[in-house]
Order: C-alpha cells, then structure tokens, then sequence
C-alpha cells in the first residue's frame, strides 16, 4: 500500500496506526471534543474500536484518516482524513476531522483539511467530497466553509440531524 504523507507549514499529516491509541484517546477521552458528537468520551475499548475501523478502511481504500502532528512539539493533536460512506442511499467520501480540545481555534484544523481536500482531488482523482457535521456544531461547519465547501442539506442520519457540506473538484 502506498505511504502518503501531506505536510502543510505546521503540520504533518501521516498514515494512522495502532500505535497512536493513547494520542487518540486524548481526544475521543475529552468531555468538550465529544459533546460535538453528543456522547460520552471514549473509553480505552471504544477507541480501540473506533481505531480498529479506520485502519481497516485504510487497508480496504489505501488510505484514510491521518494522524494529524504538529511539527513544533511532534504531537498528535488530531485526525484529519477521508472514508467512504453511504449516505442517503448514494456512495460518497467524506473528509472529516477531530482535534483536541486545547488544539482548537489556532487554525489546525482547515490548515489540515485543506490539506485533505487537495489531496483528494489533484493525487486521488475524487470527484467531490461531502461533510457530515451536527446540526449545531458552528466550530466545524466554519472549517468547512473555510475550505470552500458549501452547505448543501440537512439530513437525518440514524436519527441525527446533519449539515451535509459538499464541494466538488
């Protein structure tokens, strides 16, 4: 499978990996990341799941959500990265991102994504991507105006109220 790695001025995005449990944990296990999901924070078996997931979709696509470091300390301080999804009966990919706590609102975060969304397009060919973000979450709907997606529903998913941004190549 082919290593990709994306570099923006402050960050470095990399193949995630089992051994970044604890780092993940650091933000799934933090109360304000996960009120944005309305859930509780993770313990260490529901991270280990969620990890187990995205690794496999890394496996099954060639890629996924990156570990997000910040170059200064060599931290992972989130995730940032594609998947694919069915939503509303269509194939789509998704680019998603999740930060710490004490990461947010320096700007991380569309830095990363745009990162994603070029990536996306010019070295993976992909149509468009969408993101599904809760009815509410203003913090990460501002990062996906940011990076030129625009708001193009609001969907139910599983009972859960969504914006769904999308943005084409």
């Amino acid at each position: 499978m082919k290593e990709y790695r994306l570099e923006t001025p402050r960050l470095r995005l990399r193949r995630m990996k089992a051994s970044d449990l604890d780092q993940l944990l650091g933000i799934f296990g933090d109360p304000k990341v996960m009120a944005s999901f309305d859930s509780a924070p993770f313990e260490r078996k529901q991270m280990a799941a969620w990890l187990q997931r995205n690794l496999a979709h890394q496996e099954k696509h060639g890629y996924g959500l990156f570990s997000v470091i910040l170059k200064s300390t060599n931290e992972l301080i989130g995730d940032c990265g594609l998947e694919h999804m069915e939503v509303e009966g269509d194939l789509a990919t998704e680019l998603g991102y999740d930060f710490r706590s004490d990461h947010w609102n320096q700007g991380y975060a569309p830095e990363a994504a745009k990162a994603v969304r070029e990536f996306a397009f010019h070295e993976l060919g992909l149509p468009s991507l969408i993101s599904l973000i809760r009815v509410g979450n203003q913090a990460s709907r501002r990062v996906a105006e940011k990076i030129g997606m625009q708001l193009i529903e609001e969907i139910v998913m599983n009972e859960i109220s969504y914006w769904k941004f999308g943005i084409d190549r």
